[in-house]
């Protein structure tokens, strides 16, 4: 417990030094057609998240260093394009290697499913970045998303616990400043990237111990969400899927049915926890019941996304 206590102090401390020094050099999030805020925040709050993970390998006897290899380069990428803005094409081979990085810390064999797992890291990360774009849900969504891995981990014991405690400790540091009405930080592609690759670090090492293709819905709301839009907007429209948009059904629940940020986040973060009962139920059953479930849930949510971006009107 003293540990704990002490990550939760140097967390604390960093965040606080993190926002005078953005403050001062103008780290700063300016909204755009794609935000759904209307003031300048800071941005890259979520730098304590990379912090916890390095505070967890230091304090754990270095476990797992690919993995914590790979979260420090795409942190460092990923803060440099909180500030100057890079280009996709810089940004992608970043997380191309850390997510191969993570592959050879779980010990995924180099074979044809290779490139299915690569494509989900990839979709991972910025299923989490994409989303990020409100105050409450990156914090609220991975705090759903780390307590279902906690509790299928008490269990199995697959992980170090500490894995999921320090990054779950930096989430509710970050809270203090983006739970609220008008957040003094946001996470920035730092803190988004960071959580995405922990979290399909984390499912990936789940699944291969598991052998549990329902682990999956550890992440189905972001996922759906995220998967669904971008579906939309490959058939439905003539936007470039790298132009910045408002089709993500919690971006048209804040602009068009002037829902707060906070309930929208809360709204996410309670269908998630709904379905970690599911998962935590579940996973053990038979291989067949469990891809009958997926299914299901995975039909609901495509029939959910098109009546509800039916209902609400598109925005002019």
């Amino acid at each position: 417990m003293e540990k704990y206590f002490l990550v939760l102090i140097i967390l604390i401390l960093a965040s606080y030094l993190y926002l005078k020094l953005a403050v001062k050099f103008k780290i700063i999030d300016k909204p755009n057609q794609r935000s759904s805020h209307t003031k300048i925040t800071v941005r890259g709050g979520g730098i304590i998240f990379p912090i916890a993970i390095l505070l967890f390998f230091f304090f754990n006897d270095y476990q797992y260093p690919y993995f914590v290899l790979g979260v420090f380069l795409i942190s460092i990428v990923s803060f440099l394009d909180d500030i100057y803005t890079l280009s996709s094409k810089i940004r992608f081979p970043f997380q191309l290697l850390s997510v191969v990085m993570v592959l050879y810390q779980v010990g995924v064999p180099i074979e044809a499913l290779s490139l299915f797992y690569l494509i989900l890291g990839v979709g991972t990360i910025n299923f989490f970045n994409f989303m990020d774009g409100i105050n409450g849900i990156t914090g609220l969504y991975s705090i759903a998303v780390l307590s279902i891995f906690y509790f299928i981990n008490l269990n199995e014991e697959i992980i170090n616990p500490d894995l999921i405690i320090y990054p779950f400790i930096s989430l509710i540091v970050f809270g203090f400043y983006n739970f609220r009405k008008k957040a003094v930080f946001f996470a920035g592609d730092i803190g988004s990237v960071t959580i995405g690759i922990l979290i399909f670090f984390i499912l990936l090492y789940f699944y291969v111990e598991l052998k549990s293709p329902l682990i999956i819905l550890a992440i189905i709301v972001y996922g759906a969400d995220a998967a669904n839009t971008f579906l939309y907007r490959k058939i439905f429209t003539n936007e470039s899927v790298f132009e910045p948009h408002r089709h993500h059904v919690y971006q048209k629940l804040v602009d068009i049915k002037k829902m707060s940020h906070i309930k929208v986040s809360l709204i996410y973060t309670i269908i998630q926890l709904l379905l970690n009962v599911v998962l935590y139920k579940t996973y053990q059953l038979e291989l067949q019941t469990q891809f009958l479930i997926l299914i299901s849930i995975i039909s609901f949510f495509i029939l959910i996304y098109i009546l509800v971006f039916k209902k609400l009107k598109v925005r002019n």
